[in-house]
Protein backbone atom coordinates (compact mmCIF):
# COMPACT_ATOMS: atom_id res chain seq x y z
CA UNK A 1 0.00 0.00 0.00
CA UNK A 2 2.87 2.36 0.86
CA UNK A 3 3.90 2.00 -2.78
CA UNK A 4 0.74 2.91 -4.23
CA UNK A 5 1.07 5.53 -2.20
CA UNK A 6 4.48 6.71 -3.04
CA UNK A 7 3.44 6.82 -6.46
CA UNK A 8 1.24 9.93 -6.35
CA UNK A 9 2.87 11.90 -3.02
CA UNK A 10 6.76 10.87 -2.65
CA UNK A 11 7.69 10.80 0.96
CA UNK A 12 9.98 13.82 1.63
CA UNK A 13 13.54 14.08 0.71
CA UNK A 14 15.69 13.05 3.22
CA UNK A 15 12.74 10.94 4.95
CA UNK A 16 13.65 6.75 5.70
CA UNK A 17 10.72 4.68 4.82
CA UNK A 18 8.60 3.16 7.46
CA UNK A 19 8.90 -0.18 5.63
CA UNK A 20 12.39 -0.49 6.76
CA UNK A 21 10.91 -1.61 10.68
CA UNK A 22 9.85 -4.49 8.78
CA UNK A 23 13.62 -5.39 7.80
CA UNK A 24 15.10 -7.95 10.53
CA UNK A 25 18.55 -6.33 9.48
CA UNK A 26 17.42 -2.52 9.68
CA UNK A 27 16.66 -3.20 13.15
CA UNK A 28 19.43 -4.32 14.54
CA UNK A 29 21.25 -1.69 13.55
CA UNK A 30 19.39 0.45 15.40
CA UNK A 31 19.02 -1.53 18.45
CA UNK A 32 21.68 -3.89 18.17
CA UNK A 33 24.53 -2.58 20.62
CA UNK A 34 21.29 -1.36 23.16
CA UNK A 35 19.51 -5.32 22.69
CA UNK A 36 20.06 -8.19 24.90
CA UNK A 37 17.77 -10.00 22.39
CA UNK A 38 15.34 -9.22 19.36
CA UNK A 39 12.83 -11.22 18.92
CA UNK A 40 11.18 -11.53 15.53
CA UNK A 41 8.13 -13.48 14.72
CA UNK A 42 6.32 -13.22 11.05
CA UNK A 43 2.69 -13.16 11.41
CA UNK A 44 -0.26 -12.43 9.14
CA UNK A 45 -3.79 -10.04 9.71
CA UNK A 46 -6.58 -10.39 7.53
CA UNK A 47 -8.01 -6.92 6.50
CA UNK A 48 -11.77 -7.78 6.17
CA UNK A 49 -14.32 -4.84 5.13
CA UNK A 50 -17.26 -5.38 2.44
CA UNK A 51 -15.50 -3.91 -0.33
CA UNK A 52 -12.33 -2.04 -1.91
CA UNK A 53 -14.39 1.06 -1.60
CA UNK A 54 -15.41 0.22 2.16
CA UNK A 55 -11.40 -0.55 3.22
CA UNK A 56 -10.27 2.93 1.11
CA UNK A 57 -13.35 4.97 3.15
CA UNK A 58 -12.50 3.78 6.24
CA UNK A 59 -8.41 4.23 5.88
CA UNK A 60 -8.98 7.95 3.54
CA UNK A 61 -10.89 8.98 7.43
CA UNK A 62 -8.98 7.39 9.68
CA UNK A 63 -5.45 5.69 8.59
CA UNK A 64 -3.55 8.88 9.30
CA UNK A 65 -0.83 8.02 5.84
CA UNK A 66 -3.84 7.42 3.72
CA UNK A 67 -5.99 10.37 5.35
CA UNK A 68 -2.94 12.82 4.56
CA UNK A 69 -2.03 11.61 1.52
CA UNK A 70 -5.80 11.88 0.40
CA UNK A 71 -6.26 15.57 1.76
CA UNK A 72 -2.53 16.91 0.11
CA UNK A 73 -3.20 15.95 -3.54
CA UNK A 74 -5.49 17.67 -6.19
CA UNK A 75 -8.78 15.93 -7.20
CA UNK A 76 -7.35 14.62 -10.33
CA UNK A 77 -4.57 12.46 -8.42
CA UNK A 78 -6.71 11.77 -5.22
CA UNK A 79 -8.68 10.10 -8.13
CA UNK A 80 -5.94 8.30 -9.33
CA UNK A 81 -4.71 6.95 -5.86
CA UNK A 82 -8.10 6.13 -5.41
CA UNK A 83 -8.16 3.92 -8.39
CA UNK A 84 -4.94 2.29 -7.87
CA UNK A 85 -5.56 1.65 -3.61
CA UNK A 86 -9.29 -0.02 -6.00
CA UNK A 87 -6.96 -2.08 -8.43
CA UNK A 88 -4.14 -3.23 -5.85
CA UNK A 89 -6.82 -4.42 -3.10
CA UNK A 90 -8.75 -6.21 -5.90
CA UNK A 91 -5.95 -7.77 -6.91
CA UNK A 92 -5.33 -8.90 -3.58
CA UNK A 93 -8.31 -10.14 -2.86
CA UNK A 94 -8.65 -13.60 -1.51
CA UNK A 95 -12.64 -13.51 -0.49
CA UNK A 96 -13.99 -12.84 -4.23
CA UNK A 97 -16.86 -10.70 -5.22
CA UNK A 98 -18.99 -9.51 -2.72
CA UNK A 99 -16.61 -8.81 0.34
CA UNK A 100 -12.49 -7.75 1.07
CA UNK A 101 -9.93 -9.88 2.63
CA UNK A 102 -6.87 -8.73 2.08
CA UNK A 103 -3.72 -11.26 4.49
CA UNK A 104 -0.81 -8.61 5.06
CA UNK A 105 2.07 -10.08 6.82
CA UNK A 106 3.86 -7.73 9.38
CA UNK A 107 6.72 -8.54 11.83
CA UNK A 108 5.85 -9.09 15.86
CA UNK A 109 9.08 -7.36 17.24
CA UNK A 110 10.19 -7.69 20.67
CA UNK A 111 13.20 -6.43 22.09
CA UNK A 112 14.60 -6.37 25.72
CA UNK A 113 17.19 -4.18 26.62
CA UNK A 114 20.63 -4.87 28.12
Amino acid sequence: MFKTLGRQLPPPAGVKSPSLWGVEAHLHSLFGEQAASIAVTRRWFNFRYRSAAHFIDIFRTWYGPVHKAFAALPADKAAALEHDLTDLLNRMNRAGAGSLVVPSEYLEIVITRR
